[in-house]
């Protein structure tokens, strides 16, 4: 049977028999459910603490729930193993599923509104705010804020505002 034992230091340590144990304060545990009783008594720092003690673990700033940091405490104690020399080691993990080396490229959906104004201000002479609104349906406000922050500060296109020959406010993308 595996006997875990838990320091004040929040050391985890893994034994094989009750002879190995040298620190006779440390607090053991041999399941999930002794585990619970345990750390009933301590603060929810101290779950954080033994859980970033652990080797190998990302760190956490602290779990959503008791009961999901003793699982996942307890499902990362079951990973250790005693080495060859006496000390505690992380056992092995198979390896992570490789990412595909094709790259998959994002086109974009057509038929939007935002293809529809991409194209609208692609022209050489752009589009007026008029012409935006009446393609678009949208008030003014709406279309000024529509370039400015999905098309200028989200895709980063360089738009252009200048006065038409009319006068009209227009736009195009430079």
């Amino acid at each position: 049977m595996t006997i875990f034992t838990i320091d004040s230091e929040n050391n985890i340590a893994v034994h094989s028999a009750q002879s190995e144990i040298t620190d006779k304060e440390s607090e053991q545990f041999t399941s999930e459910k002794e585990l619970a009783q345990l750390a009933a008594a301590w603060p929810g720092s101290r779950l954080v603490d033994v859980w970033n003690g652990i080797p190998g673990l990302t760190p956490v700033k602290r779990f959503t729930s008791r009961r999901l940091a003793i699982a996942r405490i307890w499902k990362a104690v079951q990973s250790l193993v005693p080495a060859e020399d006496g000390g505690v080691a992380l056992a092995r993990r198979r390896a992570a599923r490789k990412p595909t080396s094709k790259q998959h490229v994002h086109t974009g959906r057509k038929n939007t509104k935002q293809a529809q104004v991409v194209a609208l201000l692609k022209r050489s002479g752009g589009a007026t705010l008029n012409h935006l609104m009446s393609e678009t349906g949208w008030q003014a406000h709406s279309v000024r804020g529509f370039i400015s922050g999905a098309l200028g500060k989200k895709l980063g296109l360089k738009i252009e505002s200048f006065k038409n020959s009319r006068g009209e406010r227009a736009y195009r993308i430079g």
